[in-house]
Order: structure tokens, then sequence, then C-alpha cells
């Protein structure tokens, strides 16, 4: 296996928030939701969306719907409106055949990451991913890198690097897995948290730099 280069999904390789908006306005529209329940949807599922989610929605508002069936609608409706840009894909078509293990490490619910990257085609470009719903444990913590890791057929001690944007997340989680890490600038920078090894603005800036990366 070559080097581990582990990303997360949603605000690295994927656009979850202009997704987001566009999957809300189209689900509301097509089910003929009224705009108190589209406001809901924006504000409560604006940074992450959970199937339980749905059980409150259908109480608050008196839904004929089970609350999975709201839940799948929703997982439907984001994977077609989440898209990862063409030159990204390509970049990461271009680290795997340069010899990279690539994986992804993301926080959610199992079905709804797994429709995106099915989706968007990174799928097919991946070894290996891990979600915080597959075992209920959340980044930072190092076991779900451990479970990338283990998902690529590779191990955190062979080394490697993790790229996100989010910066306790994504960079705190991988100084706790050992791994180098690649920041996409964005969001504030917590005070005392360890710095990243770079910082970028655009996940195709964080693939050159593995792309010229010589350590082994």
């Amino acid at each position: 296996m070559g080097r581990l280069a582990l990303f997360d999904l949603d605000g690295t390789l994927v656009d979850r928030r202009a997704a987001f908006t566009v999957c809300v306005t189209e689900l509301c529209a097509t089910a003929g939701y009224s705009p108190e329940i589209e406001a809901w949807m924006l504000s409560e599922l604006a940074d992450r969306a959970r199937p339980e989610d749905f059980a409150r929605m259908r109480d608050a508002f008196g839904l004929a719907e089970h609350a999975a069936q709201l839940w799948q609608t929703y997982v439907t409706a984001m994977a077609s409106a989440v898209s990862c840009r063409p030159e990204v894909l390509q970049a990461l078509a271009e680290l795997r055949d340069g010899g990279w293990t690539i994986g992804v490490v993301t926080n959610g619910a199992s079905d709804i990451q797994r429709a995106k990257l099915s989706a968007t085609g990174i799928a097919d470009l991946i070894d290996g991913v891990a979600v915080s719903g597959d075992i209920e444990v959340r980044k930072p913590a190092r076991e779900l890198f451990e479970l990338a890791a283990k998902q690529c057929g590779t191990k955190l001690a062979d080394g490697g690097w993790a790229v996100g944007d989010n910066p306790a997340a994504d960079i705190g989680g991988a100084h706790q897995a050992g791994l180098r890490s690649i920041w996409l600038r964005g969001r504030p920078w917590p005070t005392g948290l360890a710095n990243p090894d770079h910082a970028v603005d655009d996940v195709l800036d964080a693939i050159a730099i593995l792309l010229t990366d010589s350590s082994e």
C-alpha cells in the first residue's frame, strides 16, 4: 500500500452548505411543505442532520409520514443535490495513480455520508471510508481515524496525512492520530490548538502538496 491520505468529506471534498440549501428548497417544493417547515429545516439541520431530527420534525408539524420515511427522502434529496468538482475528482485520481492510499473519515450518519460518496463519484476513487455513525464515535477521536486506516488496508503507525476544514475535528484529530495535517482555511483557529503542517484555501492546493511530498 502507498502512503495514506485521509480526507474529510463535508466542507473539504464537497460543499455541504450549498448542497444543503438546494436540497431543502427542492425537497420542500416537491413535498408541498409550508414555508414554516422549510425555515425549520434550514435552521435545525444547518450544521448536520440525523435520523432523530426527522422525528422532531414530524412531531412539530404533525406530518403523516413516518420519521424513517422522512429521513430517507432527505438522504435521497441530499445525495442528488451534492456534487464534487470535476477537478477535485481528477486530482484524487492523480493522487491514487501516484501511489497514495486514499480514505475518507467523516462525522455523520452512515447512510447519508455513503450516499454522498456514491452520488459524487468519490466512492470510486478511494480505498476506504470511516463514518462516525459506523461506531458512534466522532472526530477528533483517534478511533475513527484508526477505523479509516484499517478500511484502507493500512494502519496509523505507518504514518500519513489528514486533510480537513474543521480545526478541532480534522486537525486536532490528525494530531491525536499521529498524522501530518493540512487545514482548509475558513473557520477561526481555536486558541491552544496545535498548528497544522500546512494551511491552504482549497482542497486542490492540499492535494498538490501531497503530490509533491517526498517523505515516507
